[in-house]
C-alpha cells in the first residue's frame, strides 16, 4: 500500500475493522459493551425464566420489574426498611473505615506491633461472625444498634487486616530515608507509607463494604421484624419470588453505589500511578 493510500485511509478513519477497532478501545465502546452484556444477560434470563425455569422458583424479569414498582416500592413499610438500611449499612462502614484504619496503622507501624498483635486480630477474624449474633442482640438489643454493630464486626477486620499487610510491604529504606531527612510522623505517613499501602487499603475497604452489607442484613433476617432483610424472608417464606427478586436487585444496587464511590475515591487517590 502507497503512503497515498495510508494518507486517504486516515483521513476517512480507516478500514472498517479498524474504526471499531479504535471506539471499542475506547471508553464511549468500553461503555456500550458494558451495557450490551447486561442486556444480553437480562434476554437470556428472560427466555430461560419463560421457557425453561419453574416461574415458582424463576420468574421473568419482566414480572421482577413489575413487582418492583407495583409491590416492592409501593409499600411504604418496605421502602422505609430500604432507607434504614442504607443509612445503617453507611454508619457501621463509616465506622469499619475510622476504625480499621487507625488500628491498622497502630498495628501495622512497627514490627513489634505486628508480631503481638496481628495474630490475635487474624484469631479473632476467623471467628465466624454469625455465632456471636446473640450476644450483639443482647448487649445492643434489637434495634438498629444490634443491626450497625453486627455490619461493624463484619466490615473493621478486611479493612484492618488490608492496612497492615499494605504497611508491612512498605520498603523500610524509604522511611529510613523520609526520617534522615526530617520528616514529621504526618509526611512519613502521607508521602512514603499511604502511597504504598493504597492498594492494600482500598482492597480491604471492597472487602470491608460487602461485609458491613452482609452483617446489616444477617442481622436483619434474624433480629428484625420490619426490616429490609426481614421482608426478604417473608417473601422467601410465601414462595412469592417476584417481589423477593425485587428486594435482591434493590440490594444489588446499593452495594454498587457504594463500590462505585469506593472506586472514586481509590482514583481520586491514586492518580500519581498514572
Amino acid at each position: 500500500m502507497s503512503i497515498a493510500d495510508n494518507t486517504t485511509m486516515s483521513r476517512h478513519g480507516g478500514s472498517p475493522l479498524q474504526r471499531a477497532s479504535a471506539f471499542f478501545g475506547g471508553p464511549r465502546g468500553i461503555v456500550w459493551a458494558r451495557l450490551s452484556l447486561i442486556v444480553l444477560a437480562a434476554v437470556v434470563l428472560e427466555l430461560y425464566a419463560r421457557l425453561l425455569a419453574n416461574p415458582t422458583f424463576f420468574p421473568p424479569l419482566t414480572e421482577v420489574a413489575q413487582s418492583l414498582f407495583d409491590t416492592v416500592l409501593a409499600d411504604a413499610k418496605i421502602r422505609t426498611a430500604v432507607l434504614n438500611a442504607i443509612w445503617q449499612i453507611t454508619i457501621a462502614y463509616g465506622l469499619s473505615i475510622a476504625v480499621g484504619l487507625a488500628l491498622g496503622l497502630a498495628v501495622g507501624w512497627t514490627s513489634f506491633g505486628r508480631r503481638s498483635t496481628f495474630p490475635i486480630i487474624l484469631l479473632l477474624y476467623a471467628i465466624p461472625q454469625v455465632v456471636l449474633l446473640p450476644l450483639f442482640v443482647l448487649v445492643f438489643g434489637l434495634g438498629a444498634g444490634s443491626k450497625i454493630a453486627f455490619g461493624f464486626s463484619h466490615g473493621v477486620f478486611p479493612i484492618l487486616v488490608n492496612v497492615v499487610a499494605g504497611m508491612r510491604n512498605v520498603n523500610q529504606l524509604y522511611i529510613r530515608g523520609a526520617q534522615s531527612m526530617g520528616a514529621s510522623r504526618i509526611d512519613l505517613f502521607r508521602h512514603v507509607i499511604f502511597p504504598h499501602m493504597v492498594p492494600s487499603f482500598f482492597a480491604g475497604l471492597r472487602l470491608g463494604m460487602t461485609m458491613t452489607l452482609l452483617g446489616v442484613i444477617l442481622a436483619e433476617l434474624y433480629v428484625s421484624t420490619q426490616g429490609i432483610g426481614y421482608y426478604t424472608k417473608v417473601f422467601a417464606e410465601t414462595m412469592d419470588p417476584a417481589p423477593l427478586y425485587a428486594i435482591i436487585f434493590l440490594l444489588a444496587v446499593i452495594a454498587i453505589t457504594f463500590n462505585e464511590i469506593v472506586r472514586i475515591a481509590e482514583r481520586r487517590f491514586t492518580r500519581w500511578k498514572a
